[in-house]
């Protein structure tokens, strides 16, 4: 079938992490080498079409802005193209065609080959992120809102009239776009504010923002601004809080794939926390949380950050609460149950999620993902939680496991540890997507396994919670890892 067959080009196209275009001068840099080795009656020809080839996509490349993965493809096939086109030239003023030896044109042509190559390999490292298609029943539709909470200063200023504002990225179960409809820009709402996101990101863990720059070029499954699905359900929610330094857009496939099951997810950007803040009026708030070196002094700041994320998240809940009851007008008023609402975060964001459910009671449900559990131990956690980790190595904080498991056993509810084999660090983001899949970086399920894995492990655990839909969730989880369930008697 036609159709069958072009999905299984693109499946193609996407593994080797380059678009059309680039593979097309991809194949007119290796053909210009290789011309060199044809028959001489097949050279010209080859050499020709090859030369144009590679000349056309250079040139719509450099308009549509290239890749620095391109750079070496290009340098090697600059290198050739002085040997390869003097023959033709020669040949065309009718002096004899010069050509050196196989013996020392062979080291030529492999280091042209082996500098071509590194292009290739460069691009599946640092690729553009292609995102999975979410297995829902609904499309998707995002849109950013920013808050300011009138009964909270600004902490992290001196200003006694700066009042806490959070930024807030919805997804949620939306109607079917037209075929064609250009999806969400990744990392923010436009090509700008991507772009400042991810060099800040790119910064905060020492990178240069060139590796990463396919990552603001991608575009997400979600169409910004679609209409909310018909039909008058109200969807439960989810409040998710990114790692240290992190962003609201860190796990955007795991959030689409919640929203295509009929969640909506509302992440949020803690200003002075997050790598990059950019707000309504345009100005961009870095960072400005950093480690100290000293344990017990970092211990206390990240107590402090905390507190600081838990407060955020639930002002963001009293404002979903309005949205919902309609005091706050918008296109998803009325359509979310927020007596169903489940608190969610990533590392540091996990730790908070774990603070606003002791603090706050309008949560029902906690997910952390791979977070260490800053703050205060009590009041004890009251509502089921499911703490999803990577394997315990001998490289891990000592503190992190008998911490977590001391916040899992003193809870009033069920609770639940998830160890997901093959799993590290940045495996519960999007990180896998566009980070070199480096084992110890973005663990060893790969690209298309590891955003797949943490959804479905939480949908589970959202499915059960909040939905109350049948099923053990003690026989679900192991399907996902080794699991550890904690019953409020403490028994195992």
């Amino acid at each position: 079938m036609p159709g069958a067959e072009y999905g299984r080009v693109t499946e193609i196209i996407a593994g080797l992490s380059m678009s059309p275009l680039e593979i097309l001068a991809l194949l007119g840099a290796v053909a210009l080498v290789v011309a060199r080795w044809l028959p001489p009656a097949a050279r010209p020809r080859v050499t020709i079409v090859a030369g144009a080839v590679l000349l056309l996509s250079a040139i719509v490349l450099s308009v549509a802005g290239i890749r620095w993965q391109m750079l070496p493809v290009l340098a090697g096939a600059a290198s050739t193209v002085p040997f390869a086109l003097s023959p033709l030239l020669r040949r065309r003023t009718g002096r004899p065609a010069w050509r050196a030896r196989w013996w020392l044109a062979l080291p030529g042509s492999v280091a042209c080959v082996g500098l071509i190559a590194t292009g290739p390999v460069a691009a599946w490292a640092f690729p553009v992120p292609v995102f999975p298609e979410p297995s829902g029943g609904f499309a998707v539709g995002t849109r950013v809102v920013q808050w300011t909470d009138p009964h909270r200063p600004e902490t992290f200023t001196a200003d006694p009239d700066d009042l806490r504002t959070v930024v807030v990225q919805l997804w949620y179960p939306a109607q079917q776009s037209p075929a064609g409809t250009r999806r969400a820009q990744y990392l923010g709402r436009t090509e700008h504010e991507a772009r400042t996101v991810s060099e800040a990101l790119a910064r905060g863990v020492g990178l240069p923002g060139f590796l990463v720059d396919g990552v603001p070029r991608a575009h997400t499954r979600s169409v910004f601004g679609a209409p909310v699905a018909g039909g008058g359900e109200r969807f439960p929610v989810v409040l998710f809080s990114p790692g240290s330094g992190g962003v609201r857009t860190q796990n955007t496939a795991w959030a689409e794939e919640l929203a295509s099951h009929g969640y909506v997810v509302a992440a949020l950007d803690h200003p002075y926390d997050s790598a990059a803040v950019v707000l309504d009026d345009g100005r961009t708030i870095t960072t400005e949380t950093a480690s100290t070196g000293d344990p017990g002094k970092d211990d206390e700041l990240a107590a402090g950050w905390t507190a600081v994320r838990a407060a955020d998240l639930s002002f963001v809940l009293t404002q979903l609460d309005a949205l919902g009851r309609g005091e706050i007008a918008g296109p998803l008023t009325g359509r979310l149950d927020t007596g169903r609402v489940a608190v969610t975060g990533h590392s540091m964001g996990g730790a908070a999620a774990l603070q606003a459910a002791r603090q706050d009671r309008r949560f029902d449900a906690v997910i952390d993902l791979d977070g260490y559990p800053h703050g205060p131990t009590s009041p004890s956690l009251g509502r089921p939680t499911l703490a999803l980790t990577q394997a315990i190595t001998p490289g891990t904080d000592p503190r992190y496991l008998p911490r977590l498991t001391e916040a899992l056993k003193s809870s009033t509810a069920t609770s639940y540890r998830l160890t997901i084999p093959g799993a590290a660090h940045l495996t519960f983001m999007d990180g896998p997507l566009y980070l070199p899949p480096v084992p110890s970086i973005v663990g060893s399920l790969g690209r298309t396994e590891s955003p797949r894995v943490v959804a479905a492990a939480t949908l589970a655990f959202l499915d059960a919670t909040l939905r109350a839909k049948p099923g053990d969730l003690a026989g679900v989880l192991p399907a996902y890892g080794t699991l550890s369930v904690h019953h409020p008697d403490n028994s195992h």
